[in-house]
């Protein structure tokens, strides 16, 4: 046999076995779906399930819940006592909690809740204290003491509004059932610009914001985007505007609405009395020199800051009670009298900014009432700081313009098709 005609048997047999290979292929697919038959079952990986779990974390509907609020001069001892713990595992729980939370910062009016788990252990698997609308404090019992601090989920949402002034901003506000904060908002983004206390009947404003909503219950405003206020016929606008290091809120041309120094240490507060070289003193009875500002308050309410500086004083006298006074710069100096006690933290020598709280209102000293009396120096003389004209903060960088135009441009726009509601004629 010739080595031509050895070849020919391989050659046929690898050509059958392809044919053969092929028809199985072919018949294989026949007879499992794509062409007809009984389609080929394909095992997957079984998906996550989603489990639905409420604001706190936690599955809903596997675990029996019973809230409470704390009521006063109670203590988490007396809660866990409820819940049937004893004082040595009161204790146990009160140290695991320590470094997240103290528990002797508990406050009346706050909620809590045990959940108790349904498979007939009815054992407590949960403990929850609602640290604010927003932050919580979960205690977990079920393999060990895990304590955890967070805070429930919030969803943003948009929101818009007028009014026209009859009484106060807040007045008008709360008549229209708007968050309290965004009274709050308002009032730091316009404190340079607003003399809310000669706010004027028929005073009006419209403001863009977003307000913060655990479920369906509004729980705070985050932010303020835009406002318009026509104040004594004039108009203010602010725009919130951020970029690297830039945050604030700017006028339509960029300037800065936050000014060198607030117009005053409080928010939403009245004058008592005013500056002036001859009052008749309340207490001694003559007439002298009131060279500052007393506003009253509620005792305990934060004193603020008016511009950056340093504490210089922090302090008794007998007629000053407990007072701070704030070097700003070599021109401008403050004080602050008749404090009920300092913030945390202040004596001579700290740094502070604008808007930080350096006391309390009280009456300490030769004071009828809690209030503060506010003194001001310029060029080391007292003068009446309500008469003078402070430069603004450092406009918006030429660099960010266009990028603030074009936002500017957007919030105007939605600014200008919100409509005042007049009120209707008497």
């Amino acid at each position: 046999m010739s080595l031509k005609s050895d070849l020919k048997f391989p050659v046929f047999l690898v050509a059958s076995l392809l044919i053969l290979l092929v028809a199985s292929v072919v018949l294989r697919r026949d007879n499992h779906g794509e062409y007809g038959g009984q389609a080929e079952i394909t095992l997957q990986e079984p998906r996550d399930t989603v489990i639905d779990k409420d604001v706190f974390g936690i599955p809903r509907d596997v675990y029996r819940i019973e809230n409470g609020v704390v009521e006063a001069r109670q203590t988490l001892s007396h809660i866990f006592s409820r819940l049937g713990f004893n004082q040595a595992d009161t204790d146990r729980v009160a140290r695991e909690m320590k470094d997240v939370f103290n528990p002797r910062r508990i406050r009346r009016g706050n909620n809590y809740y045990a959940y108790y788990a349904m498979d007939g252990s009815a054992a407590l698997s949960f403990f929850i204290y609602e640290i604010s609308d927003l932050e919580f404090v979960r205690i977990d019992f079920r393999d060990s003491i895990r304590v955890l601090r967070s805070q429930k989920q919030v969803s943003v949402i948009p929101g818009a509004t007028s009014g026209i002034i009859s009484s106060s901003l807040w007045n008008t506000l709360m008549d229209n059932d708007l968050h309290p904060e965004l009274v709050m908002h308002m009032s730091r983004i316009l404190a340079w610009s607003v003399d809310f206390y000669r706010i004027y009947p028929g005073d009006r404003f419209k403001v863009l914001y977003s307000e913060q909503y655990v479920g369906d219950r509004p729980v705070g405003v985050s932010h303020v985007d835009a406002v318009y206020f026509l104040h004594r016929g004039r108009e203010i606008e602010g725009y919130r505007f951020e970029a690297d290091t830039i945050k604030g809120y700017f006028d339509p041309d960029g300037n800065n609405l936050r000014k060198f120094f607030l117009r005053a240490p409080l928010e939403f507060v009245r004058i008592s009395s005013r500056y002036s070289h001859s009052r008749l003193h309340p207490v001694h009875g003559d007439r002298r020199p009131h060279l500052g500002t007393d506003y009253a308050a509620p005792h305990g309410t934060p004193i603020l800051a008016v511009g950056d500086g340093e504490v210089t004083r922090a302090s008794y006298t007998r007629g000053n009670g407990n007072y701070v006074r704030i070097r700003h710069n070599s021109v401008y100096e403050t004080q602050y009298l008749h404090m009920s006690r300092f913030a945390s933290g202040i004596r001579p020598g700290v740094s502070v900014s604008q808007g930080d709280v350096i006391g309390y209102v009280g009456s300490t000293g030769i004071a009828t009432g809690p209030h503060v009396c506010f003194r001001f120096w310029k060029n080391g003389r007292q003068v009446d700081h309500l008469r003078l004209e402070f430069p603004s903060g450092d406009p918006l960088p030429e660099e960010y313009m266009d990028a603030f135009v074009r936002r500017k441009e957007l919030l105007k726009s939605k600014l200008d098709n919100i409509v005042f509601e007049e009120e209707p004629a008497i």
